[in-house]
């Protein structure tokens, strides 16, 4: 079994070295969920909802979230990010809506963190604008999908079952 990166030889929490690492094109992309009832769902796919386009809202919040991950999670190194893009597919029969991330740079270290914090708070945006509505509501099955880049090359998560 691998050793954790972030804890040093003493036992304590530590930013991982990257100077040496080699400069290479990185991307993962990133999934989650947002199960809401029906009448939800359907509100904010016909734009009804008081609020506004809340796809709009939370892509924003999930790409401005995806540049500011160093600030949130301690020991991720801050990125220069070339590509952040949300995407959101509706799933009617399963009464939620799919959040999707991608993240891209040319760097020394992953983006998995940045795809994932941004489907994070992308889920919590459309959770805090449709609460009024539908308190309800759960986000869950947020994980990376697939990476690029790097010293392990191509990585891509199984079917959940």
């Amino acid at each position: 079994m691998s050793k954790l990166s972030h804890i040093n030889s003493r036992g304590e929490a530590s930013m991982v070295d990257v100077t040496d690492k080699a400069v290479s094109q990185r991307t993962a992309w990133a999934e989650g969920y947002i199960r809401m009832s029906a009448h939800t769902l359907q509100m904010i796919s016909a734009g009804e909802h008081a609020k506004g386009d809340v796809f709009a809202v939370a892509r924003i919040a999930g790409i401005q979230a995806a540049k500011q991950t160093a600030s949130l999670i301690p020991l991720c190194h801050p990125l220069m990010l070339s590509k952040v893009q949300l995407d959101f597919e509706l799933e009617p029969k399963h009464s939620r809506v799919r959040v999707i991330a991608m993240c891209k740079l040319a760097g020394q270290t992953g983006v998995e963190m940045e795809a994932l914090t941004a489907v994070s708070v992308a889920a919590l945006t459309l959770f805090d604008m449709c609460k009024a509505v539908d308190p309800a509501m759960v986000i869950e099955g947020i994980r990376v999908l697939e990476k690029h880049g790097g010293k392990t090359g191509h990585w891509q998560a199984g079917e959940l079952a």
